[in-house]
């Protein structure tokens, strides 16, 4: 293996140990009393099992690796010296997880000089344990391997759109283009979760899996995940255009522009999709 092989596979492996470590807790708290706080509305929620889980990651990652950088959801950045960087979502899918929904995750992505080449995304409740490096991509230490469908009357499609931000811009054509999908695919679903939603196309058991208000900590290790795994992973150009890194396209930017879904949806080509 190459030096950055070498070293994705290290990543990898203290993502792992990471995610794991903050697993049981939240396992034991869930379905379990909780309070509830909110951070922009009422449809971003947030709990201390969120919060309390980060800053354990957080501490096993920057003791594994002290001169990198940290971007979680909840504690936003802090910055260190060095080429890693690592992006965490504790809890993605806190919605599902403080009402009983068991779909929800911990995502742990990392890149190197702005590169993604690892990534775990651990579901506590039914003990998957996703890894990818730059070799490819596993659950519980078997490759995976998506099929998928060509034609989207098979395909079974999850998105999050339209969210409510989205439908508060008042776009005319959001809810037919959300009436499209359904049309032209023969199952869409609303699951909550980005990162285990792309794990899921990842193991071939979606087929599509369409996001436009994402973040960082959302889709890098996702990324990394599905590209390893011999899947199709196509961003939106975000606040930093069409230039910018893929797992970065959402982070603080806009939703894709009427024209640039037209242009998506016409071509009939998803924004991530396992082959």
């Amino acid at each position: 293996m190459s030096e950055l092989d070498d070293l994705a596979a290290r990543l990898r492996e203290v993502a792992e140990e990471a995610a794991l470590a903050v697993a049981p807790d939240l396992l034991t708290a869930f379905r379990g009393a909780m309070d509830v706080d909110f951070k922009r509305d009422e449809h971003d929620p947030v709990t201390v099992h969120d919060k309390r889980a980060e800053e354990r990651i957080r501490e096993l990652l920057l003791e594994r690796v002290p001169d990198s950088t940290v971007v979680g959801e909840e504690g936003g950045r802090r910055k260190g010296g060095g080429r890693v960087a690592w992006y965490v979502d504790p809890i993605d899918g806190t919605a599902n997880f403080a009402r009983g929904l068991a779909f929800f995750c911990t995502s742990i992505g990392a890149t190197v000089d702005g590169e993604p080449v690892a990534g775990v995304i651990v579901d506590p409740v039914t003990g998957h344990v996703f890894t990818a490096d730059t070799r490819g991509g596993y659950l519980g230490g078997e490759r995976l391997r998506p099929t998928g469908v060509r034609d989207e009357a098979q395909g079974l499609l999850i998105t999050s759109f339209p969210n409510s931000r989205e439908l508060a811009r008042n776009d005319p054509q959001t809810l037919p283009r959300f009436g499209e999908l359904v049309a032209r695919y023969g199952t869409v679903r609303r699951t909550g979760s980005a990162a285990l939603t792309l794990a899921h196309v990842a193991a071939g058991w979606c087929d599509v899996a369409l996001g436009t208000s994402v973040n960082a900590w959302d889709v890098c290790a996702a990324q990394v995940l599905v590209r390893g795994a011999g899947a199709v992973y196509r961003p939106f150009a975000g606040a930093g255009g069409w230039d910018q890194p893929g797992y970065l396209a959402h982070r603080a930017g806009p939703v894709p522009a009427a024209e640039e879904f037209v242009d998506w949806y016409e071509s009939g080509l998803p924004a991530r999709r396992a082959r």
